[in-house]
């Protein structure tokens, strides 16, 4: 009787055997049989186990981003000047994200004494710029507005690879990290002076990615204004209108509008440098006549003379649609005040 129990059992369809499974030892899966079927039973985490160990995760990953006007000093500046290359150059994103911190406190509170690190820091800040971790590119961000504006001109030997990374992140990034790399550009155009700024920006007008040459673009427009009249002549007008009529026929409207803005402002300098009327020096009509008069080149003549035809064409319809507009604008306001007189 006990046999036949035994053989009708054991010629049952569904089985039900951990095969080779040591759970207890090892961290794999237990592969057991269900149906005939192989199935995965993985161990539950720890985690899983102990809701208490996620609060305790996500405590300790947590960044603060702290503005500049809120950081403070660091206690002891000589030992952090010792150890702050080995942080960013750390394996563990929290410590470099405390180092990028200690970079900027340095540069508000201690310029003159990071000033000889700054040929190894540019290069690391560079590398957290390119780290996957978004918490780490938004405190490298910081740290670029913060060196910018404590070190201006002394760091515009190391900016290529600096100024080539942030104008990627500020166009293609999570927003955080795009409005932390476009306040790094805006503190650069504030601080670094255009002189020296535009002959590293007018390669990137040229970038194959259009987005990278829309935030140049701008770059450029904020950073021409602050030549001056004298400065715009100094530096070449016609390079600046060369760069800036390029950008007319560009793909994304950011830079067609920061081109625009630039020409304006040229040929605002450009009529002001060589007026159509010309000023009366003679002092009697038999030296009028004695003195050859000389033809002011235009503005349209000399963008016709430095630009191609159909880069001229474009620049010119830009500048003198605007400049209608604005007679318009005055003819118009003029009759309003006329009739209201009336």
């Amino acid at each position: 009787m006990a046999t036949n129990t035994l053989q009708d059992l054991s010629s049952l369809p569904v089985t039900d055997k951990m095969s080779e499974c040591k759970a207890s030892l090892t961290n794999k899966p237990c592969v057991g049989k269900t149906n005939g079927k192989s199935e995965d039973k993985p161990l539950p985490s720890a985690l899983a186990l102990d809701p208490s160990l996620v609060e305790t995760e996500k405590a300790t990953v947590e960044v603060e981003y702290i503005e500049s006007e809120n950081l403070n000093n660091v206690d002891d500046a000589d030992s952090v000047l010792k150890s702050v290359l080995a942080g960013l150059d750390s394996k563990d994103w929290v410590s470099v994200c405390d180092a990028l911190n200690n970079v900027r406190r340095l540069s508000i509170f201690h310029k003159e004494a990071m000033l000889h690190l700054l040929e190894k820091v540019i290069p690391l800040v560079v590398k957290s710029l390119k780290n996957p971790r978004s918490a780490v590119c938004k405190t490298a961000c910081m740290t670029s507005a913060d060196i910018f504006s404590a070190y201006n001109d002394h760091i515009t030997d190391l900016l290529d690879s600096l100024l080539t990374q942030l104008l990627l992140k500020s166009s293609q990034d999570k927003r955080f990290v795009c409005e932390a790399a476009d306040k790094a550009l805006i503190s650069m155009t504030t601080y670094v002076s255009p002189t020296l700024l535009l002959p590293k920006l007018q390669p990137c007008l040229k970038n194959r990615n259009p987005r990278i040459r829309a935030k140049a673009s701008l770059c450029f427009s904020r950073s021409v204004p602050r030549l001056g009249v004298e400065g715009i002549k100094e530096y070449g007008i016609d390079k600046l209108v060369q760069a800036a009529a390029s950008q007319l026929s560009d793909q994304l409207p950011e830079s067609r509008e920061a081109a625009r803005t630039v020409l304006l402002e040229l040929q605002t300098v450009y009529e002001k440098a060589h007026p159509l009327i010309k000023p009366e020096t003679a002092s009697s009509p038999e030296e009028e006549q004695q003195t050859p008069e000389v033809e002011p080149i235009t503005w349209e003549i000399f963008c016709q003379s430095k630009l191609s035809a159909l880069s001229a064409q474009a620049v010119l319809r830009v500048t003198n649609v605007v400049a209608v507009t604005a007679r318009e604008g005055l003819v118009t306001a003029t009759g309003l005040s006329s009739s209201s007189q009336l």
